[in-house]
């Protein structure tokens, strides 16, 4: 089985998706396949790899219409594909409500292709309502991005206790791989206040990396590739990849145990 990782916080705006994206694109640049799971209605990682939005995404997977191999599209980089989400996500979460099982669609879903990739990105919208949730069942492993600032602190003891009532009830192999800052900026005295009072909770759970504001990382979506191939020598490429060689350790460090 594929390591299956969700990209979780209930805040918007704080490096989710482009998290997903370009985490993906420096791990498949250095070998292993990576599928993009775009599960939010805003549809963002899907235009982040210039996908067709008007194909067959992961809705029409949930509902049965299309089998999740037919759903895929191959991305511009190389070894890493994506299913699509969009706006049709947005009825989902209450068409599955009454739904038996509803927690699990995702990942009932997905495995038919679950083993044909070594990694797996879930891409879950801002909110901690029953697409997230689905998102945390069909996942074995949850990075949750935290942009350096004093808000972003508030939902992590709401998330994190989510985290811990899926473990208990729905998906006991679920983990916390790591919490992730993202938006850094060393200048503020906040956003360093915010990273010593996390690794002083957290330790070892936060990565090393850290993912600092790049305004090339804003400009690649726009021209739908990862910023590995729109400027590699960028600083946020260059973290990226720090992060994908971070990542890769420790999948590996697990496994080996």
């Amino acid at each position: 089985m594929g390591t299956v990782i969700a990209f979780a916080n209930q805040k918007g705006g704080v490096g989710k998706t482009t998290t997903a994206v370009n985490l993906g694109a420096s791990i498949a640049e250095s070998g292993p396949s990576v599928l993009l799971i775009d599960f939010d209605a805003q549809g963002n990682l899907s235009s982040s790899v210039g996908a067709d939005r008007s194909a067959p995404g992961i809705y029409k997977v949930l509902s049965g219409e299309v089998a999740a191999v037919d759903a895929i599209q191959e991305t511009p980089q190389p070894r890493m594909s994506i299913i699509t989400g969009g706006a049709d996500l947005t009825g989902a979460s209450v068409e599955l409500v009454n739904e038996e099982r509803r927690e699990y669609f995702l990942r009932d879903a997905l495995k038919p292709v679950v083993d044909k990739f070594d990694f797996i990105f879930i891409d879950s919208p801002p909110s901690l309502g029953l697409l997230t949730l689905n998102a945390m069942v069909a996942a074995n492993r949850v990075i949750v991005p935290l942009q350096c600032e004093y808000f972003a602190l508030e939902g992590l003891t709401q998330l994190l206790q989510n985290i811990k009532r899926v473990q208990t009830s729905l998906n006991p192999d679920l983990e916390l791989f790591g919490i992730l800052f993202t938006m850094y900026d060393s200048r503020t005295r906040l956003a360093n206040d915010v990273v010593q009072e996390v690794i002083g909770y957290f330790g070892k759970r936060v990565f090393r990396t850290i993912i600092p504001r790049n305004v090339r990382l804003s400009e690649a979506p726009s021209h739908g590739i990862p910023v590995n191939l729109y400027d590699p020598a960028c600083v946020g490429a260059r973290s990226y990849k720090k992060l994908s060689e971070e990542v890769l350790s420790r999948v590996k460090d697990q496994t080996a145990r």
